[in-house]
């Protein structure tokens, strides 16, 4: 049957309507610029979509994220920005490009110190700061300030201090004790060093079964990936002949965590997508996903860690707030270089 409309105003209203819908469903997307691996984080967008019906437009950025949305300006497809490293996440509020969210959703499901007060950002997994240690040592529990113990000198490995894995564990020492306790301390650490703090966390575990070192301050993560690796392989034998313990701070009793985590773009043009994006990722389903993909510790209350990373223990967090940590970092950088720590 063929319709006439005489009227062009009815006209262009059926036509409208007839549209609607499509209309709806090309808006159906959600643009998410990110800095995490791809093998991690697109099984967890496959299942988004999946569930939503939400198309999800990725755009992996190894660095530099940050400037390419302050260059794009107010024409940035981004809706989602997504990293890794506290320090980053608060860069980008800094630099002006993330807005805040409200959700009920992910304020039940995030402790507040593991999110912005205002909303501008939101961690989605964490990885904390443990001590590897060769796994036939009777150690059982250890502070962060026993790392400057003469006790332990020559015996510690680590990576270099301004690598942002550790600068956020000196800011958080600041935090705690003030800068002055702090360069103490970093200055204990220095003298107990087994070799120059530099290479990467699995190195640690690497001289710590070579022999070079006794104890070491590295990413829990680290101890699943190798802990899995193929059989024959040096990363299994450096993950086997290792445990790990979660260290805490003497003043709270926590043990340190950085975090992976996201915000809502300034400019983000599918806004209610993104904000459900970020809901689904806190979900119960995605945050076993995360624990399962790279050994790192869900946020939200009541989801299994993965047995390697729960054999270390109960975790207990710091409670510092991170935004407070991370306003430490410039200061803890500037007291790496003071104490001569990398050289």
């Amino acid at each position: 049957m063929t319709l006439r409309f005489c009227n062009p105003l009815a006209a262009g209203l059926a036509a409208t309507l007839w549209l609607a819908p499509f209309a709806a469903l090309a808006q159906q997307e959600v643009t998410l610029y990110t800095t995490r691996e791809q093998g991690l984080i697109q099984p967890l967008l496959a299942s988004f979509s999946a569930e939503s019906g939400v198309k999800v437009n990725t755009v992996y950025l190894k660095d530099g994220l940050l400037e390419r949305v302050k260059a794009e300006g107010e024409r940035s497809p981004a809706d989602v920005l997504m990293a890794v490293d506290i320090g980053n996440l608060v860069d980008l509020v800094d630099g002006g490009v993330t807005q805040p969210v409200r959700s009920p959703a992910l304020e039940s499901a995030i402790p507040a110190n593991l999110r912005a007060p205002d909303g501008q950002w939101f961690s989605l997994s964490m990885r904390e700061r443990v001590l590897y240690l060769d796994k036939a040592s009777p150690l059982t529990a250890f502070r962060y300030e026993d790392l400057a113990d003469p006790k332990y000198k020559g015996k510690v490995c680590i990576r270099a201090g301004q690598h942002p894995y550790n600068t956020a564990l000196v800011a958080a020492m600041i935090a705690h004790d003030g800068a002055e306790a702090t360069e103490k301390w970093l200055r204990g650490v220095k003298a107990n060093l087994a070799r120059k703090a530099a290479g990467g966390d699995r190195d640690v575990a690497r001289d710590i079964v070579g022999g070079i070192c006794d104890i070491g301050i590295a990413n829990s993560y680290y101890v699943g990936q190798m802990k899995t690796s193929a059989a024959g392989t040096d990363a299994r034998k450096w993950g086997d002949g290792i445990k790990a313990i979660r260290p805490t701070f003497a003043r709270s009793g926590g043990t340190h965590v950085n975090v992976s985590g996201a915000a809502v773009a300034k400019n983000a043009p599918n806004r209610a997508n993104a904000v459900k994006l970020l809901e689904y990722l806190v979900s119960e389903s995605a945050q076993a996903q995360y624990a399962r993909g790279n050994f790192e510790q869900p946020v939200r209350a009541g989801v299994k860690a993965d047995d390697t990373v729960a054999g270390f223990g109960p975790l207990k967090v710091d409670p510092l707030p991170l935004g407070e940590i991370a306003k430490n970092r410039k200061q803890a950088s500037a007291l790496v270089d003071k104490v001569g720590f990398d050289q």
